[in-house]
């Protein structure tokens, strides 16, 4: 199994996708705010899943990068808001995405919960 199989990371990097689409109709002076930073953390919470996945045999440094994951995912959820509420996303948008955040929130604190599960022989 690799972490690409993990079906958090398949929701988190759809996410992720999908966040870059929905980004791009967002008003050219958010480049460099809104724009950048909710793209870098839907992304990087894929890429924590992915390192993290690979130390899974050191349960304490799995969690670390998983614990980060989750982070990333809350911040984007707080960019989502931002979106919401500056008119870049109508609610529908935002219940969507705001949905996939929750789910993917908690199948990485499952993974916190029971790194064991995950062990190298395990996945």
């Amino acid at each position: 199994m690799d972490y690409r199989d993990l079906i958090v990371y398949k929701k988190a990097f759809k996410l992720a996708m999908r966040i870059f689409e929905i980004s791009k109709t967002f008003p050219g002076e958010e480049k460099f705010s809104l724009t950048d930073q909710i793209r870098r953390s839907s992304r990087s919470m894929c890429t924590n899943i992915g390192e993290g996945y690979r130390k899974r045999r050191y349960p304490a440094h799995f969690v670390s990068k998983l614990s980060d994951s989750d982070m990333e995912n809350t911040e984007t959820q707080v960019w989502l808001n931002f979106s919401l509420v500056c008119k870049y996303i109508d609610e529908a948008t935002f219940n969507e995405l705001d949905q996939d955040v929750v789910e993917i929130g908690r199948l990485l604190n499952y993974m916190m919960e029971n790194p064991d599960r995950f062990g190298e022989n395990k996945a």
